[in-house]
């Protein structure tokens, strides 16, 4: 067969690759990071050694650089950022998801993040029973509860970090995911700065709930990722045959074969049956005529 009529080669079928693990490792990197993050400041509390030995200078730091603008805003932003208003907007933001793009899922681990924050937010709180710097420092009022963690930057950090993950999560484009989530490192920067600045909390304070809500984060991308991975895979595509390319003057299956006569073609010799039907002319028929007379 001339190379030009040779099919490509191709497999029959092509299956569709399974699904990649860099998300697993990416998840599974931030909840040991984030978790090895808060237990470093957990123990640098309990034994006052360590990142907890920078809290007082840092708390005089900021007190002394207090001015009515910087107030101002940092006072907005933990005021819109409280653990109750990230965990009810959490949940409104969530219900208008579902009904909007008709899908529980994503919104429903949105909700399940911030309200399993607000219950360990509170239980750690208990358990270490950390006071606050003091109460004369403190811009926006008196606040009896206790200081570690950050409830503010835990709630907004895991609010803050999730939704960036679940909105950029069936993007391919590298350069949108990395802006969602400097965003939202941003915003939980801002956050942890405002309870600093305003005097509520300690600096291993806020360093500790960016480490759980880091954590968060990760076991968020690590369930997501298993539900994906438990889905059926799907069918093979197949690839139909290729069809084989004539080569240009090559004889057509319907076309008859060279020096074979063709069948509506008359054959050499005899007389054409229209050469037989035709009349003689007239002088013709005069001269046989006088030929059987004379």
């Amino acid at each position: 067969m001339p190379p030009s009529q040779q099919a490509p080669l191709t497999p029959a079928s092509r299956s569709t690759p399974g699904p990649s693990r860099r998300p697993f490792f990416a998840a599974a990197a931030m909840l040991v990071m984030g978790e090895a993050m808060f237990w470093t400041m957990l123990a640098a509390v309990q034994t006052g050694s360590g990142p907890a030995v920078l809290d007082g200078q840092v708390h005089d730091v900021l007190v002394g650089l207090r001015s009515p603008w910087a107030t101002a805003v940092l006072g907005a932003v933990t005021t819109v950022t409280s653990p109750l208003s990230m965990t009810v907007g959490g949940l409104a933001l969530a219900v208008g998801w579902a009904v909007w793009k008709r899908e529980i899922w994503r919104p429903a681990l949105l909700i399940g993040a911030m309200m399993a924050t607000f219950a360990l937010s509170t239980l750690i709180k208990q358990q270490v029973g950390r006071a606050r710097p003091p109460s004369r420092d403190f811009l926006l009022g008196p606040d009896d509860a206790l200081s570690f963690p950050s409830g503010h930057t835990f709630g907004a950090g895991v609010f803050l970090f999730v939704l960036a993950y679940l909105l950029v999560s069936g993007l391919t484009t590298r350069t949108t995911a990395v802006l969602a989530y400097a965003a939202a490192a941003i915003g939980t920067g801002a956050v942890a700065l405002s309870r600093l600045y305003l005097g509520y909390h300690w600096l291993t304070d806020v360093l500790a709930s960016i480490g759980l809500a880091v954590a968060v984060t990760g076991l968020v991308m690590l369930v997501d990722g298993l539900r994906a991975a438990r889905r059926p895979a799907p069918a093979a595509r197949t690839v139909a045959d290729p069809v084989p390319v004539e080569r240009a003057g090559a004889p057509s299956a319907d076309a008859p074969t060279s020096g074979a006569p063709s069948a509506d073609a008359p054959t050499a010799g005899a007389p054409s049956a229209d050469r037989r039907r035709t009349p003689l002319r007239p002088d013709a028929q005069r001269l046989a005529d006088h030929d059987r007379s004379g």
